[in-house]
Parts: structure tokens; C-alpha cells; sequence
């Protein structure tokens, strides 16, 4: 009987061990995925090739579609980002598709169009691409662009009215690093362009929200209001170099540090990424650790930045909501090794004792055999 049921348990024991590894096959793939994309969190460009390969693997289709959204949406540059990506996970577009956005683009980059962006950027300081943010910093680095947003804002704090902080830090820092940019014969050009596309990318709504918040605590840090308000009370565009001057003795440096890393980590993006990217990875970001993840994953995927910001969102950046499911994942595979280990525990006693038995029975039967041998010898008759 005792022996049965331990025949019984190593059954179950053994079943348990099955079901367990078969459970563990399963999951493994899920598991060794989830782990990768847990230990690349702080990689942005390992965390997007982690979450593209699959995407790209089980819906080809998504290059042609952002392919085609994009060009309805009179975005060229959007288009050939997605081309670059296609090519780069071996895709092959549609070459008619492919030729569509060539021509879309060569028509974008004709000397009138450029030319005419150029000037919008100029006169209006707002830029959504390369030559219109050309003529944007164009305008901040003769002081014409920072002194107009910086006396607007200015007069506005002096009245007591509703005041952008954020676009007048902005625009005080940027009168500042302009002056770096000329004293250091351009060093400092791609910080100036930065912070000049965080403030059109405030002006036009194009901020995150977090992003927005930090920058406008970061901004009223660099500002002595007390020097800008006597600065903007006499300014005028028309006095550019005294109002200039006027303006950048209120800016505190020693405060300047992080929204100045912000500018230089914005330059890099539009320098690998181009400006659309730039605003597209400033509309995403929700703080400056965020832009400093984007301007790495720009720095190593150049122009398709845009097509996997567009594709995965924040995810490109950081671990959202999916981090949940990850770890389920693992969970999974952990509570799976820990019922085969119990199995394996488990059937390996039941082994044991059933050995153990055995040997017992043995040994009983040994002795009794012994017994009874003794028994007769001593009941056989003498001589």
C-alpha cells in the first residue's frame, strides 16, 4: 500500500515536471525578450531595435502606410525617414512608392521653396524645418528674434499681465549664448539653434507637457526680474544692440546650466535628426532627460528617427506601460522554473524513498529467510 502511493506521488511529481518544462518552452522566447527590454531601459537605441524587430516582422505593412500618411500630410521628410528605415530592417517599398517620395522631397528642397521658408523663419520665428529654422536663428543670432520675444514678454511682466516665462528665459539665454556664439566663432551655434527650436516649438504648441513645466521652472531661474524690468522699460527693436545689452546683464549664468544642456541636446538631434525630428522628439519628451534619450537615439539613427518616434511614441524613449507585461512575463518564467525545481525536488525524494523501500524490503526478506533457515536447522533431528 505505502508503496503505491509513493508510485502515486512520483507519478504526479513527474507530470508536474513535464507540464512545467513544456509551460517553460512556451514562455522562454517572451521571457528572454522581456528581459532584454528590461535591461536595455536606459539604452534608447537598443530598447527601439528591441521593440521594432518584432513590430516591423509581424506587420510589414507599417513602413508603406507611415509611407503614405506622411505624404498626405504634405511631410516628405517623414516619408524618406520611413524609407531609411525600411531599408535599414531589409524591406523592400514599393518602387513606385519610393519614387513618390524622392520627387516629394526634391520638390521640398527647390531653391524658391527653400528660400521662401527661409524668410518665413525670418520675419515670423517660427520654424518647422530646415530652411525655416535657417532663417530663425538667423534672425535670434542678429538679436532681431530674441529681442522681439524678450521685450513682448518683458512689457508684459512690467504690466503685470500674463507673461510666457518660459519663452522669455528663452529668449534672455539665447541673447546671452548668441554672444558666446560670436566671441567663440560659431562654437556655440548649435546650443543657440536648440534653445531658439524649444521656444518656436513653445510658441506653436509643439511642447510636451512635462517638458514645457521643467523648462518654465528652469527659465524663471535665469531671469533677474528686477534687471529685465528696467531693461525692457526703455528697449526697443529699433535699438537692437542697447537693448541687447540691456537684457543679457539680466540673465543669471550660474542658472543657466541645465536649460543650456537642454539647447545643446536639442541641437543634436536636429543635427542628425533634422528640425521635424527635433520637434517631434520635444512634443514627445516629458523632461530634459528625456530629450538628452532622444539626442542618443538620433545620434545613432539619423534619419530614421522620425519614422521610429512615429512608430513607438514615447517607447522609443523609456519603458512605458508595456513595462507591466514585461514583467509579467518574467514572473511567469520565474513561478515555471520554480514548479519544475519543485518537481524535480519532489520526484527526486519519491525516487529516494521508493529506493529506500526496497532495499528495506530486501533486507526484511533477507532476515526472514535467515529466520526461517535457522529454525529448521535447529528442528532437524540429532546424528
Amino acid at each position: 500500500m505505502i508503496s503505491k502511493r509513493i508510485g502515486l506521488r512520483f507519478s504526479l511529481a513527474l507530470a508536474g515536471l513535464a507540464v512545467s518544462a513544456g509551460v517553460g518552452v512556451a514562455l522562454w522566447p517572451h521571457a528572454t525578450r522581456a528581459g532584454a527590454v528590461i535591461a536595455a531601459q536606459e539604452d534608447p537605441v537598443r530598447l527601439s531595435e528591441l521593440q521594432l524587430a518584432p513590430l516591423l516582422q509581424n506587420e510589414p505593412a507599417r513602413i508603406a502606410r507611415g509611407v503614405e500618411e506622411a505624404l498626405a500630410a504634405g511631410d516628405p521628410d517623414l516619408a524618406e525617414s520611413f524609407v531609411a528605415l525600411a531599408r535599414d530592417h531589409h524591406i523592400v517599398p514599393d518602387p513606385a512608392l519610393v519614387q513618390r517620395v524622392s520627387d516629394a522631397v526634391a520638390a521640398e528642397q527647390a531653391p524658391t521653396s527653400v528660400a521662401k521658408r527661409f524668410a518665413t523663419g525670418l520675419v515670423t520665428g517660427q520654424a518647422d524645418d530646415v530652411a525655416s529654422l535657417s532663417g530663425t536663428v538667423a534672425g535670434d543670432l542678429f538679436v532681431f528674434g530674441d529681442i522681439r520675444d524678450a521685450v513682448r514678454e518683458g512689457k508684459h511682466l512690467v504690466m503685470g499681465e500674463e507673461t510666457d516665462r518660459l519663452v522669455l528665459g528663452l529668449a534672455t539665454a539665447g541673447l546671452a549664448v548668441t554672444a558666446a556664439t560670436y566671441v567663440s566663432a560659431g562654437g556655440a551655434a548649435p546650443v543657440r539653434a536648440g534653445l531658439t527650436l524649444v521656444k518656436d516649438a513653445r510658441k506653436v504648441g509643439r511642447l510636451g507637457e512635462g517638458l514645457a513645466a521643467w523648462a518654465g521652472r528652469s527659465a524663471r531661474e535665469v531671469v533677474d526680474a528686477p534687471l529685465l524690468q528696467q531693461a525692457v522699460a526703455s528697449g526697443s527693436v529699433l535699438r537692437p544692440g542697447e537693448t541687447a545689452t540691456a537684457i543679457r546683464a539680466a540673465f543669471r549664468a550660474e542658472k543657466a546650466g541645465a536649460l543650456v544642456r537642454l539647447g545643446k541636446d536639442v541641437g543634436r538631434i536636429t543635427e542628425k535628426a533634422g528640425t521635424r525630428g527635433a520637434l517631434d522628439s520635444l512634443k514627445l519628451a516629458e523632461g530634459p532627460k528625456d530629450v538628452a534619450r532622444a539626442a542618443r537615439l538620433a545620434e545613432s539613427k539619423g534619419g530614421q528617427t522620425r519614422a521610429i518616434l512615429k512608430l513607438l511614441g514615447r517607447g522609443a524613449l523609456l519603458l512605458t506601460a508595456g513595462a507591466f507585461n514585461l514583467v509579467l512575463w518574467l514572473f511567469g518564467a520565474a513561478m515555471t522554473l520554480l514548479g519544475f525545481v519543485a518537481s524535480l525536488k519532489s520526484m527526486t525524494e519519491r525516487a529516494t524513498q521508493g529506493l529506500i523501500d526496497r532495499g528495506k524490503r530486501r533486507r526484511l526478506r533477507r532476515m526472514q529467510a535467515a529466520t526461517v533457515r535457522a529454525e529448521l536447522a535447529a528442528a532437524a533431528p540429532c546424528g
